[in-house]
């Protein structure tokens, strides 16, 4: 039995197909495959604070993070430009300055 996608409008489990569409027989909601795929890809990174990231963005580390296999320390307050966001447990892909590409969690950091 495949998976059917719960309803975007009141959660509920138990939606059904009806030729391309998508019906929530509790709420009456109709919704088709690619809106469903849209809802799926568009989930959002926020920073520390819970303010929303964008591809070119800049953020500042709000801890010290040791560089792996290095003795290399980015400090608190360290200022990342123009960061790329990626699928992944690390979700920015950056350059940082002195240290090289890295990549981060966007929980240490926060929006400047």
């Amino acid at each position: 039995m495949s998976q059917l996608p719960p309803c975007p409008a009141c959660g509920s489990e138990f939606t059904y197909e009806d030729g391309i569409q998508f019906v929530c027989p509790e709420c009456a909601h109709e919704w088709t495959t690619a809106e469903a795929a849209a809802e799926a890809q568009s989930v959002q990174i926020s920073d520390a604070n819970g303010n929303p990231l964008a591809d070119g963005d800049s953020v500042t580390v709000i801890k010290d993070l040791k560089v792996k296999g290095s003795s290399l320390v980015i400090k608190v307050g360290t200022r990342v430009k123009n960061i790329r966001l990626v699928d992944g447990d690390h979700d920015i892909d950056c350059r940082i300055e002195g240290i090289g590409p890295m990549k981060l969690k966007s929980t240490v950091v926060k929006k400047s």
